[in-house]
């Protein structure tokens, strides 16, 4: 990153929001929409985007958020992923623009409840500052169960790049492995449309909900500032 860009970014320090034994840091800059090359470079660059904040983490004495990405060129779907991708064959998938409807607000209140029960968390909270709140080229994926929706992942498109921003779904269809099925779903759309990688945020080994990532094969780690291929074997 050039030394004007440096300037702009600057570390906020809290309790670690995954329950790790260090405070987290985040260094991190608000911006207006951004061109598509800008978020490109900071996206392989290992920075994540929260509403119109651009971030990484520089925590002192861990480095367990490791940015993880999906080459669909090159992705094979294991015998899981497989299944998964059959059982929800009968949903139908929407991709549009951000809008805020009652029944999406009902789903991610739901979801927040059930995630993160006490927490006081809102889905109102989450559209207004962290999804309409965006740097421009963001979409929703609306996976539709007949005249129910069920699931909705919110996602950043670039001419080369899809940035996971956010899953949820009700969580009444927990059997039909909905995340899972969000990313097979991504995966698929870029190879169709000859994307070159799908960003999924960070893989924390160390949390058990976040694991499932490396379980999309191949895929890439950003270790020592160098994208590194992994493959990983049950």
């Amino acid at each position: 990153m050039s030394n004007q860009l440096e300037q702009l970014f600057y570390d906020v320090l809290i309790e670690c929001p995954y329950g790790l034994p260090y405070p987290a840091v985040y260094r991190q800059a608000q911006f207006g929409p951004l061109p598509e090359h800008v978020m490109e470079f900071f996206l392989k660059s290992g920075y994540r985007r929260n509403g119109n904040f651009l971030y990484t983490m520089a925590c002192h004495g861990c480095n367990a958020c490791v940015p993880i990405r999906i080459e669909p060129c090159h992705f094979v779907p294991n015998r899981g992923q497989k299944r998964v991708w059959r059982k929800n064959s009968d949903l139908e998938v929407k991709i549009a623009p951000l809008q805020i409807t009652n029944e999406k607000l009902a789903i991610c209140d739901k979801f927040l409840n059930e995630r993160f029960p006490g927490k006081g968390n809102s889905a109102l909270d989450y559209y207004a500052g962290f999804f309409v709140n965006c740097l421009g080229s963001t979409y929703e994926i609306e996976f539709w169960l007949e005249d129910r929706l069920v699931g909705v992942s919110i996602v950043d498109m670039y001419l080369n790049s899809i940035n996971c921003v956010y899953f949820y779904f009700d969580p009444d269809e927990s059997s039909r492995s909905l995340g899972t099925y969000n990313i097979l779903y991504l995966i698929n759309y870029a190879q169709r449309q000859e994307i070159d990688y799908v960003y999924l945020g960070y893989l924390i080994e160390e949390i058990k909900a976040m694991r499932y990532k490396q379980n999309f094969n191949p895929h890439q780690l950003l270790i020592n500032d160098k994208w590194t291929t992994f493959n990983r074997k049950k």
